[in-house]
């Protein structure tokens, strides 16, 4: 059974809301998966904060319409999941590393803010570390970077006291 006319509202407008904030979308072809695998693929994606739902591609189209990811309609063809995140490299992960394993899911196309992307764009976004990752290299390098400082700095009051002892 259909949507009525105001369940397609409040799909699109749940959808624009997604799009608003987004900062990638991601579009892949599911057609023969599992629904145990598309549940864990679900839960993925909610872990890592992205919106990822099937949708009717016409609904999908208005959500789009008037926004920077206009462009990606015209991608917008079959059965197809939507991926959505305001991190620009989490959504392309997560439907990237489970089309790693899963080759019934078929990366279509990608945006980010004004460019649509291919299926092989959308693989080289997916292998950029996601800014979490960034944020925990930049932390570690800067806590060996400090710690190092510490170590030296009490390296040199050792030797300065042993110098003082000495006289």
């Amino acid at each position: 059974m259909g949507l009525n006319l105001q369940e397609k509202q409040a799909v699109v407008a749940e959808v624009g809301a997604q799009v608003a904030q987004a900062q990638t979308i991601v579009l892949a072809e599911y057609r023969g998966i599992a629904v145990g695998d598309i549940t864990r693929l679900r839960a993925n994606a909610r872990k890592s904060g992205v919106y990822f739902h099937v949708l009717k591609n016409t609904l999908a189209r208005r959500a789009v319409q008037g926004t920077p990811f206009e462009a990606l309609a015209e991608k917008m063809v079959g059965p197809l999941v939507y991926s959505i995140s305001a991190d620009p490299v989490a959504a392309a992960k997560v439907v990237h590393e489970f089309a790693k394993t899963n080759d019934k899911l078929v990366i279509k196309a990608g945006a980010m803010a004004g460019s649509v992307m291919s299926a092989d764009e959308v693989k080289v976004l997916a292998a950029i570390p996601s800014r979490n990752e960034l944020i925990a290299r930049l932390m570690a390098t800067m806590n060996a970077t400090t710690s190092k400082f510490v170590r030296t700095l009490a390296a040199i009051r050792d030797k300065n006291e042993g110098a003082t002892a000495a006289i």
